[in-house]
């Protein structure tokens, strides 16, 4: 098994993407610990175990791994790659029970509707490229709100990318859209 490797933007995150594994069939999940990977995840309950993890987010193929800034790549990178690999290999399930983003809602305003599918559409897979994702949170008076997860979070280009990004998209569209900010678990 080859498992690619890719910076992102963020220095303190890693995007591991294991050729041709399909990690998670639905969604996305982030991990901020180990107690909330227990409850949901072996894979990363295990990445966890290694010295300087501080988050994991896996995707649909790949799996961002971030670390402390204590910790050099160098001195962590080979354990995450063969931990990715020995329990990709062991035929375990990713996760105890399979992650569904209810993304779209038909209780939904017509704007909001609006908002989830440009985000959908054009955002997701731009970010998911660099390891991460966002989120929809909620939309009132004229403020989008929404989560960022894997190497977005925490990201020094993230509000960059939120303002000058898909604030602009989102306005262009959506002239009802004034600002977006950022929400946090």
């Amino acid at each position: 098994m080859f498992i690619q490797t890719e910076e992102t933007p963020n220095p303190a995150s890693l995007k591991f993407i294991p050729d041709g594994e399909i990690i998670l069939t639905n969604g996305n999940v982030e991990f901020k610990n180990q107690k909330q990977a227990a409850i949901k995840s072996p894979l990363a309950l295990q990445l966890f175990e290694i010295a300087g993890v501080e988050s994991i987010f896996l995707g649909r193929d790949f799996i961002t791994v971030t670390k402390s800034d204590k910790f050099e790549w160098s001195k962590i990178k080979a354990e995450i790659l063969a931990t990715i690999m020995d329990f990709l290999v062991s035929g375990k399930p990713v996760m105890f029970d399979e992650i569904s983003e209810n993304f779209a809602n038909s209780e939904d305003s017509e704007i909001v509707k609006q908002i989830k599918e440009l985000i959908e559409i054009k955002v997701r897979p731009a970010v998911a490229m660099d390891g991460g994702d966002i989120i929809f949170h909620s939309f009132e008076d004229g403020i989008v709100k929404l989560q960022l997860k894997g190497s977005c979070s925490g990201c020094p280009s993230s509000t960059i990318t939120l303002k000058s990004g898909i604030e602009n998209m989102l306005k262009h569209y959506i002239p009802e859209v004034e600002s977006v900010e950022q929400v946090e678990d």
